[in-house]
């Protein structure tokens, strides 16, 4: 009878994910990591390890890149369609994002506003949207 309990006991597997999935979560540059990391897998533990105390190199890529598309665009103000209509395809340095800004070249400023706009409206619905939903929440006379 315990043989037979102890075969029915429930092993829970380890939830992984591939190194490009984690660098992701991480906010992190893939080709810029570790050999290991890029050719393992992460456990859910080990992300949430590496979230709560990141080692050197990531506490190194956060701090100085190269970033990944989304954190440039968002370390830049822009959109990553911004980014692309400004011809950067490729990760840069948070060396090289100050450079463009103290550039301050066409395409940024004019991906910038646009964005700004993007942001506006954004806000402009989500008032219009919260005001219908007051009015259908009220009770009629």
């Amino acid at each position: 009878m315990l043989d037979t309990l102890d075969t029915m006991t429930s092993h829970q597997n380890t939830q992984t994910m591939k190194p490009a999935t984690a660098a992701k979560k991480l906010g992190v540059y893939l080709e810029a990591t570790p050999t290991e990391f890029q050719e393992g897998v992460v456990s859910r533990s080990e992300l949430t390890a590496l979230q709560a105390d990141p080692p050197q190199w990531l506490q190194d890529l956060r701090r100085d890149g190269p970033h990944p598309r989304p954190v440039v665009a968002s370390k830049l103000g822009v959109s990553i369609a911004g980014l692309a209509r400004g011809g950067v395809t490729e990760a840069l340095t948070t060396e090289q994002i100050e450079a463009l800004k103290a550039e301050g070249p066409e395409w940024l400023q004019k991906e910038r506003a646009t964005q700004a706009e993007v942001r506006k409206e954004a806000v402009r619905i989500k008032e219009k949207n919260a005001e219908r939903d007051d009015k259908v929440d009220q009770p009629r006379n």
